[in-house]
């Protein structure tokens, strides 16, 4: 199949690549950008592991062809952490075990980051809304959920994205 070169922002870089037509943007991501956050897992989007930002809103990658990014900004769960310092709720998931095996997490992590953005003190019941696009198949989701409230009390308390006080 013939190649056609794009240009995909991604993190805040510019990437100048040969793809051909229906190059998928978790495949690009992973092998062509060396992104491996992403998750592939269903190939159907069920499960949401894929996650990334499409200008600001969560997608799925596995399902969505790279071209149709061109020309918007694309954020990975590596585009989460600021100057090599982890987000708040980076640092929450990790203290309240929120990430169990870590294989979902990147995707947890992009939706929640949406969630935040546009819901800064969201209920739970609102947490528990933006999760559902999201499965885990390790446990319950106990322990996401303090991650979050961790994380939004951080982001109250000025803290950003400094240390959140684990537990």
């Amino acid at each position: 199949m013939k190649k056609q070169l794009i240009e995909l922002r991604v993190n805040g870089r510019t990437h100048e690549l040969a793809l051909e037509a229906n190059a998928l943007l978790l495949d690009v991501l992973r092998q062509d950008l060396s992104l491996t956050g992403s998750k592939r897992a269903c190939d159907d989007s069920s499960c949401g592991a894929c996650t990334v930002q499409v200008d600001g809103v969560p997608m799925l990658s596995c399902t969505m062809l790279a071209a149709s990014c061109e020309g918007q900004e694309i954020t990975t769960v590596e585009g989460v952490a600021d100057h090599g310092a982890l987000a708040a709720l980076q640092k929450a998931y990790g203290d309240f075990g929120g990430s169990q095996c870590g294989f979902c997490t990147p995707g947890f992590m992009m939706t929640v980051r949406w969630l935040l953005a546009n819901h800064p003190d969201p209920s739970e019941d609102e947490v528990r809304e933006a999760l559902s696009s999201n499965l885990c198949r390790c446990t319950g989701y106990v322990q996401m959920y303090q991650a979050i409230r961790a994380a939004i009390d951080a982001e109250q308390k000025g803290m950003g994205r400094e240390l959140v006080e684990a537990k």
